[in-house]
């Protein structure tokens, strides 16, 4: 495979096919290849990985490409049964060097883009013997923000996983999705859409953590703060997935932010947020962002962009932070609300003493632990919605977090990421997700 620096998706052909797809059923293979992982691009990680453009299906129902890439921990043997996890990365870009596929690889230009900084989480499920698939949710467009598709394209790139020999693994496997941020949003999509989209899956679970509850609200708040490069993107991304936008933005945009968003279609996401900063959309807005807001046909793409309005299948852990500074608790509260009023199983867990990216890490334990048990038939809480101090802090979870730092040091050191032996670290065990608890 050597260790020359891998095309961009947009110049890759692995990513093109010329093959009609209107007669191919969804998750069907078209091509595949072994890749080599890196972290951060520079390490080479021993994990057997492997790409697979499969056939998904977009926003208007059409019949699409897209790519996954599954992973196995290094020295697997495909006979073994196991569980599949589908991550899904909080990609929060447009441009191709923050894809998954493209920026996971070893000798990928993606510095600043989320995927590298998610690697060791899918490490840690890696290490617990689970196979993962790690699908481009946004597709080749980049369509950040777009409704359902995300989720028709994680859950294609699961019934692809399932037909790869390689991987070992069956119709029956049993199947978990995770998700933070970004990647919750694409969780949620998942979630919501499995039931009716690919009811033959076997999933028994779903974590979404700050799974963004209301991206029109975000984009509102996020605007002109130090996070406006996530509302900056965000709207790049809708025009691709909406065409319809398009004359809209024109009208009410300036050809300055214009210029802006083209430049942001370009830049990964870290990169991004530093270079706009602050920057306020309302002033390069010829009625002002609020008279944007109320065009009839923003609005309707506004609430079609929203989750909730159905129920998921499978039980849901929903993870956020109380103080979170780039998504508001009170949007994730009124998703969680929309979710129990449809009657799902949802343990939703507010977590006082985080914020956004500390608590991607620190509830990784909580997280995954969750899924484990899933997987392992472990009998599910009652639904319902609890504030702790801190997941990161419970007795299941503290063990853990030192073994995060060795699987750490492992990747820096080009060391295999194996599965470990034991499922987990020696405390007892306990139904549900247990934190220190707020008063």
């Amino acid at each position: 495979m050597g260790t020359s620096e891998p095309l961009l998706p947009d110049r890759d052909p692995f990513y093109r096919t010329a093959v009609p797809l209107s007669g191919i059923e969804p998750g069907a293979i078209l091509r595949s290849r072994a890749v080599r992982i890196g972290l951060f691009g520079a390490v080479p990680q021993r994990i057997s990985a492997w790409q697979l453009l499969y056939r998904s299906t977009d926003l208007s129902g059409r019949p699409e490409a897209a790519v996954t890439t599954v992973l196995l921990p290094w020295g697997a043997d495909p006979r073994t049964p196991r569980p599949l996890l589908s991550f899904h990365c909080a990609i929060d870009a447009i441009a191709s060097k923050c894809f998954p596929s493209y920026a996971l690889r070893h000798g990928a230009r993606a510095l600043g883009s989320i995927p590298q900084l998610e690697l060791p989480l899918i490490a840690a499920a890696l290490s617990r013997g689970w196979a993962v698939s790690v699908p481009d949710h946004e597709g080749l467009g980049g369509h950040f923000g777009a409704a359902r598709e995300p989720g028709y394209r994680a859950l294609d790139a699961v019934r692809a996983a399932l037909r790869f020999a390689p991987l070992g693994l069956h119709a029956g496997t049993p199947i978990g999705l995770w998700g933070y941020s970004g990647g919750g949003l694409a969780t949620a999509w998942a979630a919501e859409q499995a039931a009716e989209y690919a009811p033959e899956l076997a999933i028994v679970g779903a974590v979404a953590g700050s799974p963004v509850g209301d991206p029109a609200n975000a984009f509102v708040r996020l605007n002109g703060s130090p996070f406006a490069g996530f509302a900056m993107v965000f709207t790049a991304g809708l025009a691709r997935a909406y065409p319809q936008l398009e004359q809209l933005l024109r009208e009410h945009l300036s050809e300055r932010y214009r210029t802006l968003l083209a430049r942001a279609e370009h830049s990964a996401t870290l990169p991004l947020l530093a270079r706009f900063a602050g920057r306020d959309a309302d002033r390069h807005t010829r009625a002002g962002l609020a008279a944007m807001l109320a065009e009839p046909e923003l609005l309707a793409v506004l609430a079609e962009i929203r989750p909730g309005a159905q129920a998921p299948a499978m039980p849901m852990l929903i993870l956020q932070a109380v103080n979170d500074e780039v998504i508001a608790v009170a949007d994730i509260d009124a998703q969680v609300a929309r979710y129990l009023e449809h009657g799902a199983h949802v343990h939703y867990v507010r977590d006082r003493l985080s914020m956004h990216l500390p608590l991607q890490f620190l509830g990784a334990p909580a997280m995954i632990d969750w899924l484990a048990d899933r997987f392992d038939g472990v009998a599910l809480d009652p639904p319902g919605v609890r504030t702790v101090w801190s997941v990161a802090l419970s007795e299941r979870a503290r063990p853990q977090h030192r073994d995060f730092l060795v699987l750490l040091w492992r990747m820096l050191t080009g060391g295999p990421i194996g599965a470990r032996h034991q499922r987990r670290a020696q405390v007892p065990q306990t139904r549900g997700l247990r934190g220190v608890e707020a008063g």
